[in-house]
Order: structure tokens, then C-alpha cells, then sequence
């Protein structure tokens, strides 16, 4: 028995020796982080706010239900009894079991948002039952004006796996969250800030008793935008039920002021999580509202080129302000039947530079377009920015489509034919363009060739932000922008003007130019009717203008999609921008 008792006694000291030396460091880290709890602290995501300093975009508090899968043994029976204990939708827990797979197993994930303060006192009370499961409050994004900003200022949504490999892990942790569109993407790391830490003292039931270290998080920089929401809504209110886009910039310093893609969405749903039955409604709507359409919307510019394509003539000296060009109503090429037709069928006789543009004679531009030639055509429209981004301080921009000789043979390895260069001239063919380039383009038009960089953020934090201006266009004979302008003034104001309507009782006076784009080519022997065409095939309305016409301060471009014409339906909008905009001076 002594012997037993001693060989006991040894194997208890041998045990208390192994678990005190030998594992010491693993058995007091095991004590450790049961009762010390490394939390990460969210930094607060940066505000926007309009020009005005009205708020786009903040953050609301909420409470979420959050589980860490490394802590839960068993995660089936847990989301099991959660379900019975609070109403979690089928939805929720789809979307949780995908969060939680683009997750590491030690992230929490977040299972229900928005909970009342009900639900949180019944989870409370509970929480002693459901190991690796917490509420974390929680800041959410919220959108004001959600579907009037839905694509200027984008939205935030949930990170995915993509996301995942680019950002910084350490700096994401405990944020569900990262910009996926417009201001909220381009400045994701500006608006989102860093992460800060504390150490808890917990009991074992997970009950804080004290805060043992604590390093603050460094909240998001607050962005204010050049933007004005009010002109914003204007906007999207004077396009009605039509589909379309409005961009205006102000011609003195470059910053945008509106821009609006119709129809929009609530940005508000994927802040919260959007369901696919939600998701998938809008992406298949035939209208397109996810799609940003002034700055990805890509539209034959049509007679709004005019203007440009009168000042090459000049600048080129292939036509003089006086000079005088018969339009019976369509034009010939030397040796081809082919008619390329006026879109007044009766013609528009003897017509000068001026009334070409008053009147948006084709013919004239197709006479014009023949003696310029392509190449001449693209190397002076590409000053106006035209085929090439504006260099706006947002991604997503694309940059149209500006033809020439040299494009075709790259990309369809084809030759360029001489019809082709008279479609050119009336803005149809390969044209296309974005809203926010035609409302650039027209502000260097304002301003006689220089202008600013569009620029949509003014101020981060209460840093302004520098702004750049574009190379100026410099004429053989600058008195040829006043040519232009003349002529532009007067589409709007002469007596014969295609948008002469929206003149009455404007304290102010606008330049402008009115568009129609054919969405489909009408054959030689057909004629368009607008009666009986489909509402998808009718022509795209525009209209490009500037105000006041001799001292401007904005600049606007309009696209209607399938709106018909230009002077009737686009330019009725630009006239509401201008009366919000424009500060008449007695």
C-alpha cells in the first residue's frame, strides 16, 4: 500500500509539473482570453453632404444579432433555437450562410439587423444560452434622398469575396460594409476611416467588468459636394415618366451641380441588405434604373453637335458666317442616287451658317461634313472633350465614341466610306456620347474654350479641393465662338428658333441647341412616324444649353430617351434648372 500510495503521490507530482512547467503559457492563455476579450471598435463611415450642407448620406444606430462561427459548437442547433427565440426570415438565414462563407470562421456575422428594443431585451435575457452569439450596435447607412442620389452618391453594401482580396484585412475587421457605387466606391477610403481596439475584463458568462486598454478608432473624413439637391430634384421631377439623364455644371468654376439618371432606386435597400427577389426585380426591369446614365449612358449626340461641327467649318475656313447653301430638303453625293434627307422634307432654301443652327438645317451639315472630312472632324471635336473621359472625380466614367479613319480600320478592320462622314455631321452613325461630356463640351462653348474639370467633391473635412482647368481652345479667329454663341442665342430667342418656347418670361436669356437621335435607321423609301412607331424605337430627345447667354453660370445637357423632340420635350427641363439656378442680377 505505501508503495502505492508513493507511486500515486509521484504520478500527481509529475502531472502538476508538466501542466505548471511544461504547459504553462498554453493553460494561461486559455485563462486569459476567457477572461480578457480583444474587441475591435468600428471607426463612424464619413458623412456627405450637399453643397448646401444638407445631408446625402449618415448613419442611423442600430442593433444587430451577430454570431462568430469559431465560437459556436453547434452552429445548426444554435441558428435552430435563435429562430424559435426571434422572428429570422428563410431570407436572413440565406443570407447569413453566405456572409459566413466569404468570412473567416473567427469574423463575426451578422445573422439579423434592425432589431427593436424588444427583440434586444429578449436575446438578452437569453444570452447566457447561445455561446458565440452577441448584439452589437451598430452604425447603418441611411439615404435621405435615396432615389435621387441613388447613382451620384452610390450606396454601400455588403463586403464580398472579391472585396476580400484587395482591401486591408486589419482595417475591416468588425465592418460589414465598403462603398460598391458612385461617391461612396471612389471614395471608400477617405469616407471609411480605421479601426480601433479595446480589452474587456469579462466574466464567464461574458459579462463586462472592465476596460483594461482602449484604442480609439479614427472616424471617416465627411465629404461635401458640389451638388445641389434641391437643382437635383428639379431635375429629376421635370423629366416626369420619361427615362433619361440631366448633367449641369457651373460654367465659372467646373463644379456639378446636378446629375441625374431616371429612373433611379432606393439606395436604401442595399444599405440594409437587399433580398434577391428585390434585386433580381430591378436588374431586369426593362427601364434599367440600376444603370448610371450620365456618365455610363452612351447617346448619338444628333443635331446638339451642330454648334461644334459650325465652329471646325470656320476655324478650317471651309465655310464663311455669310456664306449661303441651298437646302431642297436632301443632299447627294457626287455621283450616287443615295439621298440623305432633311428632316424638313420641303427643304430649307438658302440657309447661312446661322440659320443652320437656328433652324438645324442637315443638309447644311452634310455639305459641311463632306468638305471637312473625318479626320478634320474628329481632330477638332476631340478638344471638346468628345471620345474621352472628362476626368470627373468619380469612377465609372466612360468615354463615348468619337470616329475616325484610323478607329475603323483598328477595331473592324474596315475602310471608311464617304456616306459615312456626312451621318457623322448631323451627330448619328458612330457618334456617341455621355450627358456629362455634352455638358462639358457645352461649357467650353459658354466660356469661349476654357473651362473647368467637372468636379463633384468640394471639400474633405473642411479641406477644399483643388480644381483643374482643361487646355483652352485656341481659334484662328476667336470672333468665331461669338458667331456661334449668336447663333446659339437665337435658337432660343429668334423667331425661327427650335426651342423659342421655353424663352417666355425668363428674366434671363439661354443659348442652347436642340437635338433629335434616330434609335433606328429609317430606310431610303420609308418614312418615320412617330404615331405608330414603338414607344423603345422613338427618337432620343437632347438639349444643350447655357445661361445667362452673355454671362453664363450653368451649363446644361439633356437626354431623353425615346422623347422625341428636342425644342418639346428636352428643352422644357433645362428652362426649370435655369429658374432654380440662375441669380438674375436687377
Amino acid at each position: 500500500m505505501i508503495v502505492f500510495v508513493l507511486i500515486l503521490f509521484f504520478a500527481l507530482i509529475a502531472r502538476l509539473t508538466y501542466l505548471q512547467i511544461a504547459t504553462h503559457e498554453k493553460y494561461v492563455d486559455l485563462a486569459q482570453n476567457n477572461r480578457v476579450k480583444l474587441s475591435v471598435i468600428s471607426p463612424v463611415r464619413g458623412l456627405i453632404f450637399d453643397t448646401k450642407g444638407r445631408v446625402l448620406a449618415e448613419n442611423n444606430p442600430t442593433y444587430s444579432l451577430e454570431l462568430v462561427p469559431e465560437q459556436t459548437p453547434d452552429l445548426a442547433n444554435t441558428l435552430e433555437r435563435l429562430s424559435a427565440l426571434l422572428p429570422i426570415s428563410k431570407d436572413e438565414l440565406a443570407l447569413f450562410e453566405k456572409r459566413r462563407k466569404q468570412q473567416k470562421r473567427f469574423a463575426s456575422v451578422s445573422i439579423r439587423n434592425r432589431l427593436n428594443d424588444q427583440e434586444v431585451a429578449i436575446f438578452s435575457a437569453n444570452r447566457h444560452l447561445f455561446p458565440g452569439v452577441d448584439i452589437q450596435a451598430r452604425p447603418l447607412r441611411h439615404y435621405p434622398f435615396p432615389e435621387l442620389t441613388a447613382h451620384v452618391v452610390g450606396y454601400v453594401g455588403a463586403i464580398n469575396e472579391q472585396e476580400l482580396k484587395t482591401i486591408e484585412p486589419a482595417n475591416y475587421r468588425g465592418t460589414r460594409f465598403i462603398g460598391k457605387t458612385g461617391i461612396e466606391r471612389t471614395y471608400e477610403t477617405e469616407l471609411h476611416g480605421y479601426v480601433g481596439y479595446q480589452q474587456t475584463e469579462n466574466t464567464a458568462q461574458g459579462r463586462s467588468l472592465k476596460v483594461l486598454s482602449y484604442t480609439p478608432p479614427l472616424s471617416g473624413s465627411d465629404l461635401t459636394l458640389n451638388l445641389d439637391i434641391e437643382l437635383q430634384k428639379i431635375a429629376h421631377d421635370a423629366l416626369g415618366d420619361y427615362t433619361g439623364s440631366v448633367a449641369a455644371i457651373d460654367t465659372r468654376t467646373g463644379a456639378v451641380r446636378a446629375l441625374v439618371s431616371k429612373p433611379g432606386f432606393n439606395a436604401n435597400l442595399f444599405a440594409k441588405g437587399i433580398d434577391q427577389a428585390s434585386y433580381s426585380q430591378l436588374q431586369n426591369s426593362s427601364k434599367r434604373p440600376l444603370f448610371n446614365r450620365f456618365l455610363r449612358g452612351q447617346y448619338p449626340p444628333g443635331s446638339t453637335l451642330k454648334p461644334f461641327l459650325a465652329l471646325a467649318g470656320l476655324d478650317y475656313k471651309t465655310v464663311h458666317p455669310h456664306q449661303r447653301i441651298f437646302c431642297p430638303g436632301f443632299y447627294q453625293l457626287p455621283k450616287q442616287t443615295h439621298k440623305y434627307r432633311d428632316w424638313k422634307k420641303t427643304g430649307h432654301g438658302m440657309t447661312t451658317l446661322h440659320d443652320s443652327i437656328v433652324q438645324s438645317c442637315d443638309v447644311y451639315y452634310y455639305i459641311l461634313a463632306h468638305e471637312l472630312k473625318i479626320d478634320r472632324m474628329h481632330d477638332f471635336l476631340q478638344k471638346f472633350g468628345f471620345g474621352q473621359k472628362t476626368g470627373i472625380d468619380i469612377l465609372g466614367e466612360r468615354s463615348g465614341l468619337l470616329p475616325s479613319r484610323e478607329w475603323k480600320k483598328r477595331t473592324r478592320n474596315q475602310v471608311w466610306y464617304p456616306g459615312e462622314t456626312l451621318i457623322a455631321g448631323i451627330g448619328q452613325g458612330f457618334n456617341l456620347t455621355t450627358p456629362l461630356q455634352l455638358a462639358h463640351a457645352t461649357a467650353l462653348i459658354a466660356n469661349k474654350g476654357s473651362t473647368h474639370i467637372p468636379s463633384l467633391v468640394a471639400k474633405i473635412n473642411d479641406k477644399p479641393q483643388q480644381t483643374s482647368t482643361t487646355l483652352p481652345i485656341t481659334l484662328n479667329n476667336p470672333q468665331h465662338w461669338n458667331t456661334i454663341i449668336d447663333a446659339m442665342y437665337d435658337v432660343v430667342n429668334g423667331a425661327r428658333g427650335t426651342a423659342r418656347k421655353i424663352r417666355e418670361g425668363a428674366p434671363y436669356k439661354i443659348a442652347g441647341k436642340t437635338g433629335t437621335a434616330q434609335v433606328f435607321t429609317i430606310k431610303q423609301d420609308e418614312k418615320y412616324d412617330e404615331e405608330n412607331v414603338q414607344e423603345h424605337l422613338k427618337d432620343h430627345a437632347l438639349f444643350i444649353a447655357f445661361a445667362p447667354a452673355r454671362e453664363p453660370q450653368l451649363a446644361v445637357a439633356i437626354v431623353v430617351e425615346n422623347g422625341g423632340h428636342g425644342g418639346s420635350v428636352a428643352a422644357p427641363i433645362a428652362r426649370s434648372i435655369f429658374d432654380q439656378y440662375i441669380q438674375v442680377t436687377p
